[in-house]
């Protein structure tokens, strides 16, 4: 049998859609947007950040919309060295899974805080938004959660 090249073709993966939010998300894209951080409240009493329509434990119908943090504990990270472009930062972060008080569940987003060497599981973190007059209702609205008491 002879010997043949390898065939190439270049493909590129994406889903562009729209999708409508609904009342619970767009109050909390709205939140984002305002400079607020918005959880709802469960069936059994939790809050579930970021929220959902339904409870995840019982499938009803979350409650009331409650507003959390500004601050939280990290609860898992892992340091990014190396950003892609796609990233939400341009310089090395750490994906962090963050529970924000008042919140019974984690949100994962980037934490700025400037070298893995400090960082640590337990540490108190709290939002940066981007200015005012760049946020647009989405998550890209925060910018990175720092540690408290400064940022990086």
């Amino acid at each position: 049998m002879p010997e043949s090249e390898a065939l190439h073709a270049s493909h590129r993966l994406e889903y562009p859609y729209a999708r409508s939010v609904g009342p619970v998300i767009g109050a909390f894209l709205t939140g984002l947007r305002d400079g607020r951080l918005l959880g709802v409240r469960g069936s059994g009493g939790s809050v579930i950040v970021p929220p959902t329509e339904y409870d995840p434990d019982t499938g009803d119908d979350t409650g009331e919309v409650v507003e959390v943090g500004p601050g939280g504990v990290v609860e898992s990270w892992a340091w990014v060295p190396d950003p892609l472009p796609k990233h939400p930062s341009d310089r090395p972060f750490a994906w962090a899974l963050i529970r924000l008080d008042g919140a019974d569940t984690a949100l994962l987003h980037a934490v700025d805080s400037g070298g893995p060497d400090r960082l640590a599981t337990g540490d108190r973190v709290t939002v940066r938004f981007r200015p005012a007059a760049e946020r647009i209702g989405s998550m890209a609205d925060i910018e990175a959660f720092v540690p408290e008491g400064g940022a990086a």
